[in-house]
């Protein structure tokens, strides 16, 4: 099940920066009104028409999830800084890990950084033409960019753990295809169903009516399969490290909030089921990195050629520098995270959002 992309402020931002502009209702789309608050001049005949038509058609089903889509890239972006503000603290404290994987890793990270381009960008031209063809086009960046990021992330974390070729002087020394290995492939399709499930529960936490009548229905059937993934993933990587029969307490925690979320979904319970999904990927990406320790990248031609915390590290004094500016740039952008959740706490959704945005295409359903 795929939910339209978000777009519904057409000229860009969140509202012109209120948060409640995302709350508001807006044209239904009759009377040459598109659910971009925009009109459709008569004179267009059949284009006109054809787009009302379409517009209809997706009021009922998207409009509030247009809106939901909107807060959480809101919220995302927060995510998208801290995930900049890792690698900048990889590079200054680990600079031999950073070059070898960056420089093996190019293409992957080269991709990756085009579907978070073509992600964010999707929300900011879907609404500049009143076109359907470009709206779907747009839709189209917003799914695959999203499906995209998460798989590419999920193979990069695998591949750290299952190994890849590593000389004596820590350079790569393979190609593209040595990073399609299963357990790879693997992680990058377990990450992409915990990412799912994680939206689904959240757009039945911030929504009411249909669209989260539809999240929940989309949670039921993700839920078993994310679990089963996790549960997969565990024993994998545990054969993978070759660190004995016992399992971790991150790979634990994992697999138990992974079962959770696939009870809670679907229950009532979309707090709890938001809350699981979240522990269940941290929890998935702390257990490669503590399988992994003292390693940080595992070599298949030896391991004298492994990377380790000692032999990737900065100067000491580096180190110091940096664990202070970690200490305080983190919290910061952890705070701001909070922040944008406080700011986007209403669930979307309800009297004046829901039945108005639906309009009578909506309400006929």
């Amino acid at each position: 099940m795929r939910f339209p992309a978000s777009g519904i402020i057409p000229s860009g931002g969140c509202g012109g920066g209120r948060p409640g502009a995302l709350l508001e209702p807006v044209s239904t789309g009759e009377e040459g009104g598109t659910p971009m608050g925009g009109s459709v001049e008569a004179g267009r005949g059949g284009q006109g028409r054809k787009l009302r038509a379409f517009d209809r058609r997706l009021l009922g089903r998207a409009a509030v999830a247009r809106r939901t889509l909107d807060v959480c890239v809101a919220a995302g972006l927060a995510a998208a800084l801290l995930l900049l503000a890792q690698m900048t603290l990889l590079a200054a404290a680990f600079p031999g890990w950073y070059t070898t994987m960056f420089s093996g890793f190019y293409l992957a990270f080269l991709l990756l950084l085009v579907a978070l381009i073509a992600r964010e960008v999707s929300f900011e031209f879907r609404g500049k033409r009143d076109s359907p063809r470009w709206r779907r086009a747009w839709d189209a960046a917003t799914t695959y960019g999203s499906l995209l990021a998460p798989l590419l992330i999920g193979v990069a974390l695998g591949n750290l753990l299952h190994g890849v070729p590593i000389g004596a002087d820590q350079e790569y020394a393979g190609g593209l295809i040595d990073l399609l290995n299963p357990y790879s492939l693997f992680c990058g399709v377990t990450l992409v169903l915990l990412c799912l499930l994680h939206g689904a529960s959240y757009l039945a936490l911030k929504t009411d009516g249909q669209v989260r009548d539809r999240a929940l229905r989309a949670g039921r059937r993700l839920g078993p399969v994310a679990a089963a993934a996790v549960v997969g993933f565990a024993v994998w990587t545990q054969a993978t490290a070759g660190s004995g029969s016992l399992p971790s307490l991150p790979m634990v925690v994992a697999v138990l909030a992974a079962l959770t979320a696939a009870w809670q979904v679907g229950r009532d319970r979309d707090g709890l089921a938001f809350a699981a999904t979240a522990v269940t990927m941290a929890a998935v990406v702390v257990s490669i990195f503590v399988a992994l320790y003292p390693r940080v990248m595992v070599s298949t031609l030896g391991s004298a050629n492994d990377l380790t915390v000692t032999n990737t590290s900065s100067a000491p004094y580096a180190l110091k520098v940096m664990t202070v500016a970690a200490a305080v740039l983190v919290p910061v952008v952890l705070a701001y995270q909070g922040w944008t959740y406080y700011v986007f706490r209403r669930r979307v959704g309800g009297a004046g959002t829901t039945a108005d945005a639906a309009g009578p295409a909506g309400r006929a359903r």
